[in-house]
């Protein structure tokens, strides 16, 4: 029989209700127990935003991006690109071409990012399923089209499938030996016309600036020539993406960089991860705050109790015993409260998930309710945290009890 933890119980099952001691304990319960449930809320929302970002970018994003360590562009021919085919794990590898131009419509223009896409692109991009008005193609027949974003659409007015008003596309002209841009607008631009055939709606910063056009284009209009801004890689379903990574890393050296989905947008997914941390942080300093009642009411039980520890004593009890007992008091008020909190905070998430009771609140949101996803990680991090909590607030009140002057009691 384990006396402590006994005794513990003894207390913690009081049938006082009038107890002032009872009544802190139990605030101190349903505090830990709010506490830890809107943790468990809160990190969920996170991880599902995060999941809820993967899936908006995976849409246009590929398995993997080859670019240049140094500078914007790089070299490719026929042989290069038949070494990264033959890789292990290469399905599909598509040229792509990426860089800022001046997009005019009737009276209208912006700066829009236009990307030159080979024509396979389509087949490792899921974009096909995100086309809101027209068709996914580039090209039909020997005819070139663009693929706008809905935001770059709706700010220019375009209308598709107009060839007497094309949109009109320029670049500056990079003249060998010159270094500053002509003045003249008929030497200073490279111009080019280009009807839209299809809009795309796939994220808000993609819609917003983004034009996709066939790789042809972005060679005449930028004059690139044989140069390439990126790769784009699609990786074969029995392979991992990890493996083939780590492989065309070691083929290509330190003057390219190969990135999978998550470094493609490292900085967003590092914001999220620095909001999820400090979320954490302020809810754990909510749970100490809460948990601050458990430090009272043990010190108030330690009082109340003197003649039950002085007869402890005097039976042989150890100051160990005695200070194990108050310990445990306290570790039973707050895992009861945790465990409360994780149930219902695991009971709302799943309930979100399944029926999606709590809205966006928004008509163009891109999904209907609040997105929540689970982790263990995030559990084991709670229950750590009370864990800790528990001891720091309950040590001193175990310890002032172990430290009664027997003779002071009896």
């Amino acid at each position: 029989m384990n006396v402590p933890i006994l005794i513990a119980r003894r207390y913690f099952r009081s049938k006082n209700k009038r107890n002032i001691i009872t009544i802190i304990s139990n605030i101190s319960m349903i505090g830990v127990a709010v506490g830890t449930m809107a943790l468990i809320i809160v990190l969920s929302v996170f991880n599902g935003l995060e999941d809820l970002v993967r899936t908006l970018y995976g849409k246009s994003d590929p398995n993997l991006v080859i670019s240049a360590t140094k500078g914007k562009a790089f070299d490719v021919d026929r042989t290069f690109l038949m070494k990264l085919e033959n890789t292990p794990g290469v399905a599909l590898l598509t040229e792509v071409i990426e860089d800022n131009a001046l997009l005019q419509y009737h009276d209208r223009q912006m700066v829009v990012k236009m990307r030159g896409l080979s024509d396979n692109y389509f087949g490792q991009s899921q974009i096909d399923a995100n086309i809101r008005e027209g068709d996914h193609r580039l090209r039909r027949d020997s005819l070139e089209l663009a693929l706008v974003g809905a935001g770059v659409q709706h700010e220019l007015s375009i209308t598709l499938n107009n060839r007497l008003a094309p949109m009109r596309l320029l670049y500056p002209r990079n003249t060998p030996g010159k270094k500053t841009l002509d003045f003249n607008p008929e030497n200073a631009f490279n111009e080019q016309n280009l009807t839209a055939g299809g809009v795309f709606l796939i994220e808000q910063h993609i819609d917003d600036s983004y034009i996709f056009v066939p790789l042809t284009f972005a060679q005449r209009l930028l004059g690139y020539g044989t140069r390439r801004t990126a790769l784009y890689v699609k990786v074969g379903q029995s392979f991992e993406i990890e493996k083939v990574k780590g492989e065309l890393r070691n083929l290509l050296g330190p003057d390219f960089k190969v990135q999978d989905s998550d470094e493609q947008h490292v900085s967003l997914f590092k914001a999220i991860k620095v909001e999820k941390l400090f979320v954490f942080i302020t809810f754990t300093l909510i749970l100490l705050i809460a948990s601050l009642n458990i430090f009272f009411s043990l010190s108030m039980l330690v009082i109340d109790k003197k003649k039950d520890i002085s007869v402890l004593l005097a039976m042989g009890a150890s100051q160990k015993t005695v200070r194990r007992t108050f310990l445990y008091v306290g570790a039973i008020v707050a895992l009861v409260g945790a465990a409360t909190g994780l149930i219902l905070g695991v009971t709302l998430c799943w309930l979100q998930q399944r029926f999606g009771f709590v809205s966006m609140g928004m008509a163009t949101s891109v999904v209907d309710a609040y997105p929540v996803k689970m982790q263990a990680s995030d559990l084991i991090f709670t229950c750590v945290s009370i864990i800790v909590i528990t001891l720091a607030v309950s040590i001193r009140p175990a310890l002032n009890a172990s430290k009664l002057d027997l003779r002071e009691n009896l």
